[in-house]
């Protein structure tokens, strides 16, 4: 029989598993915020070639000064007109008929001073060291985006759907093997026709 007068006994026996349930609840309940960035493949690493000669033609630059503007090629240029001077750049074809650089899928204007061949065409990308990243990021969906509209294209023409949903389709890993084996020569032969070359180039520091 407790005192009269002594403070009431309080049973801890429960709180261990009042604090575990707390626990599960706030880490199923938080929300953790992520940093965007960008998804990007690395090729796999391949010895270099010599005496490699690049034409001048066969290199579209794009430069994005601290102020977030953009030159390309030496031209100022608003961000909503990059993604389609990218897609005329790379879909050219200015190398003439009967050579082996000719460009039979083609669709562009095949100016003989611009690309040749899209297996020939460099993006180059360079900007300020104060070049907000928000700008950076943009401007490089915008370059990757006139890839993939090209890729849809082909992919439509060759297999009827776009590039970028068999893309999806074979990197998750969700999907069965079976399917994967299929979409990879599919997805492979699409990325042939329009290889992603986008070189960075050192950053400015002015």
């Amino acid at each position: 029989m407790p005192r009269r007068g002594a403070p009431p006994e309080v049973n801890a026996g429960s709180m261990a598993d009042i604090a575990f349930l707390l626990l599960i609840f706030f880490l199923v309940t938080t929300t953790i915020e992520t940093d965007s960035g960008l998804d990007r493949m690395l090729p796999p690493i391949e010895p270099p070639e010599d005496n490699v000669v690049i034409k001048q033609k066969n290199i579209f630059t794009v430069n994005i000064n601290k102020n977030g503007q953009l030159l390309v090629e030496e031209e100022l240029t608003d961000l909503r007109d990059l993604r389609s001077k990218a897609m005329a750049f790379l879909d050219n074809g200015g190398a003439p008929s009967g050579s082996p650089e000719y460009c039979s899928y083609c669709k562009g204007k095949r100016d003989p001073d611009s690309s040749d061949n899209p297996s020939k065409a460099i993006i180059s990308l360079k900007n300020d060291r104060e070049t907000k990243y928000a700008t950076y990021i943009t401007v490089q969906n915008e370059l990757v985006g006139a890839y993939n509209e090209l890729r849809n294209r082909e992919a439509q023409r060759l297999f009827g759907r776009d590039f970028t949903d068999m893309e999806a389709e074979y990197l998750n890993p969700e999907t069965p093997d079976e399917v994967r084996e299929e979409l990879k020569d599919k997805v492979q032969r699409v990325q042939d026709l329009f290889p992603q070359k986008l070189s960075e180039a050192e950053t400015s520091t002015n």
